[in-house]
């Protein structure tokens, strides 16, 4: 079957569903924003910030020392080598884009079940380097979390394992333009990622405006990922 991309003919139940789920995640989230109950899913987009910094750290022949995510929802990636102009802005971008990734995985059980398998395995690794408990005890704790809601998914009829991944993605999409807003472009941090990368380059645009550009990236990624799910589901 050739993908439909004109989305003709939109929306079946399917697609109906998805749209409606991805509503009702994001209302959640706004009105949960500053309570206890969303810490340890913003947590998860640190960690995946500070995991894509250690990948790009890694693909460009660097070395990850160490990596913390802290209760405050801050966190640090130590690295050695690397292209570093490329590992500045992976961070960032890298959450927004694994957001994406685990929305369009939640459409499909079996892609859930492989984002799933590929989440616990990352946290595996990460508990290893992890240099405080804070991040160890969040590797634990969603290693646990996602084990027990795949064995229900097999072995009851509690079946929201797709749900969950797609919570998860919708999460991590809305924080992470939410966090490039706040820590690059509503106030202006020395020693931030974005600062870091325009005194590395020599384009004319400061830290803010590189926020910027990053903030309309991780946008499209989510934009992105919607249209995808749509497309897929057609």
């Amino acid at each position: 079957m050739n993908p439909n991309w004109e989305l003709q003919n939109c929306c079946n139940r399917d697609q109906k569903l998805f749209l409606v789920t991805i509503g009702v995640f994001t209302v959640a989230i706004l009105v949960l924003w500053r309570t206890f109950l969303l810490t340890p899913f913003k947590l998860i987009t640190v960690f995946l910030h500070e995991a894509s910094h250690a990948i790009a750290c890694k693909l460009t022949c660097g070395q990850v020392e160490g990596m913390q995510v802290h209760a405050n929802e801050g966190g640090v990636t130590q690295t050695r080598g690397g292209v570093y102009w490329l590992i500045l802005p992976a961070g960032y971008l890298g959450s927004s884009f694994w957001g994406m990734v685990l929305i369009l995985a939640s459409t499909n059980l079996l892609t859930a079940k492989i984002a799933a398998g590929c989440f616990i395995a990352a946290l595996l690794i990460v508990l290893f380097i992890a240099q405080n408990w804070t991040l160890r005890g969040l590797c634990i704790g969603f290693i646990i979390f996602i084990a027990v809601i795949w064995v229900l998914q097999q072995l009851t009829t509690v079946r929201i394992l797709r749900y969950v991944i797609l919570f998860i993605g919708v999460m991590n999409s809305l924080f992470s333009v939410y966090d490039i807003y706040d820590d690059l472009i509503s106030r202006r941090v020395n020693s931030s990622d974005a600062e870091k990368f325009a005194e590395l380059c020599p384009c004319p645009c400061n830290g803010v405006g590189w926020g910027v550009i990053w903030g309309m990236i991780s946008f499209i990624f989510l934009c992105g990922a919607m249209y995808l799910g749509l497309v897929i589901l057609s």
